[in-house]
């Protein structure tokens, strides 16, 4: 276990926490390239279903959007908020108004102009259609108007600082409003501004891209043709870039690190905004006892997440968030130690038996972690029965479950990661509508601030503080996603969360 975190260190050495580091290769039939070649990067991956960024959602797969759609901003390596389709943005004196400019002469992939209307169309939509996936992610913005061809202005039912993070690639991948007049062939064939145009799409297998060179930072885009696939079985992974049929894939098993680095293969960790969690439903019994909880919340080893999940690669952590990152609360670090013996004598005390306590265990994949999860509670007298459910999303989100394991890779704004996790209506808060005490009250601070103020770090970790009390929520590890890819490459950007293409160049 030591050379192994050793050696990942060593290929990681030069990457920040929070940062990223991909390449891709050429694809010609041999593998080779040369100057005049065309550049072609090979990624296998698991395609979404949804290819309209309002109906996907802000999860994993927004890096697979993403390369057909721009956002009106970006973050930058240390995860501040950057230009994109916007160059620049204001707000009012109050705070509860933000405008954002433009850049000129820009225009979606199906030649409509990019401007202050397709902003505020897109945002009303994202907030208002049915089967959006991103209306619980907008609740501070109150409305938007075009001013003009190219200022837009977000106006809010609240102080909100956090807007230009929360308007970037997660939620605000702008479509064209002429392709969203029919939102169900926008969502299989995606009509954005991004650094890609589609130009072959076959579900569940394949969706194949050529450089937009209409896309602001097009100067910046070196590869000229991407092919996406759905990526083969992790045991043939590794095989399968070595052998040159893909050139990286982002989500390489743990356990087939080893294997990885010996083929020659570049390994990087990936580091997200996010960790795995167990989430209870404390309005549904055992979890409306409170003594159930608290004994909960001692029996998590995470040193056996640590060992089996992540075979040594992650982190123990009790918070969503990475320490060292802005959100994160010092005071927060060791949160509920492991003691079950002390979960024992909890239930003991509250009038438990052993193996009285029987719960539904409702989870999404037949995975290592849940069956660590379900044996650390049978260690302290509590069976929890576990069912894999195809459509666990359904219940999930319906907060009809009563016991289940959820992970996220966060979001820009750690205002969103808190209120995603323990607001009210919360979408990762499986006892929706509780929220704990003080949480809103921290939250509002929070937003309050502005990111430049020197209260902005105290403030945000007050909220984290805040939220970490939840009794519906017992994070677990910080689970590392493994990039894995043929060393012929130049780096990406090193931008936390995302995988960007921009000023990747192809080599021999």
């Amino acid at each position: 276990m030591t050379s192994r975190i050793t050696r990942l260190r060593t290929a990681a050495a030069a990457v920040l926490v929070g940062a990223l580091a991909l390449t891709a290769c050429a694809a010609s039939p041999s593998g080779a390239t040369g100057d005049g070649e065309e550049k072609v990067l090979r990624w296998a991956a698991t395609l979404p279903a949804h290819w309209d960024p309002v109906v996907q959602g802000s999860g994993f797969n927004f890096n697979l959007t993403a390369l057909a759609y721009a956002s009106l901003t970006e973050i930058d390596e240390n995860g501040d908020a950057a230009p994109g389709l916007a160059e620049s943005w204001d707000y009012n004196d109050e705070g509860t108004a933000v405008t954002f400019h433009l850049r000129e002469g820009l225009t979606f992939q199906d030649d409509e102009p990019v401007n202050a209307e397709a902003i505020k169309l897109y945002i009303e939509r994202a907030k208002t259609q049915e089967n959006s996936a991103l209306f619980g992610d907008l609740t501070s913005i109150e409305s938007v108007t075009a001013d003009s061809e190219l200022d837009v202005t977000v106006h809010l039912n609240q102080v909100d600082h956090q807007i230009p993070l929360l308007l970037g690639k997660r939620t605000a991948q702008i479509t064209s409003p002429t392709a969203a007049e029919d939102p169900k062939k926008l969502d299989q064939w995606p009509v954005g501004a991004g650094p890609f145009t589609v130009t072959e799409y076959v579900p569940e297998s394949h969706i194949y891209f050529e450089k937009n060179e209409d896309y602001w930072d097009a100067d910046n885009i070196h590869i000229d043709r991407l092919e996406l696939s759905t990526a083969p079985d992790p045991s043939t992974l590794v095989a399968s870039i070595e052998t040159g049929v893909y050139d990286f894939a982002y989500g390489l098993d743990a356990s087939q690190y080893d294997t990885a680095i010996d083929a020659g293969l570049d390994v990087s960790q990936h580091p997200v905004y996010s960790a795995s969690n167990i989430s209870l439903n404390i309005n549904k019994a055992p979890f409306n006892d409170p003594a159930v909880v608290e004994a909960v919340r001692h029996s998590i080893n995470r040193d056996e997440f640590l060992e089996k999940v992540t075979f040594g690669l992650g982190y123990a952590t009790t918070q969503p968030f990475p320490e060292g990152y802005v959100a994160y609360d010092p005071e927060s670090e060791d949160l509920w130690p492991y003691d079950p013996e002390l979960s024992k004598q909890i239930l003991e005390d509250a009038g438990y038996e052993p193996g009285e306590i029987v719960v539904d265990f409702v989870v999404s994949t037949d995975a290592v972690s849940n069956e660590i999860v379900q044996s650390q509670l049978a260690a302290i007298g509590i069976t929890a029965n576990i069912t894999v459910a195809p459509d666990w999303a359904t219940p999930f989100f319906a907060k009809d479950l009563t016991l289940s394991t959820y992970g996220t890779t966060g979001r820009e704004s750690p205002v969103q990661t808190l209120t995603a996790h323990f607001g009210p209506d919360g979408p990762l808060n499986l006892s929706t509508p509780y929220e704990p005490d003080g949480f809103a009250e921290a939250i509002k601070v929070a937003r309050e601030t502005p990111l430049d103020s020197p209260d902005y770090a105290a403030n945000l970790q007050a909220a984290t503080r805040a939220g970490l009390q939840s009794e519906a929520l017992i994070f677990t590890v910080g689970t590392p996603t493994l990039v894995v890819k043929s060393p012929k490459v130049s780096d990406l950007e090193q931008i936390p969360g995302q995988i960007n293409l921009t000023g990747v160049t192809i080599g021999e």
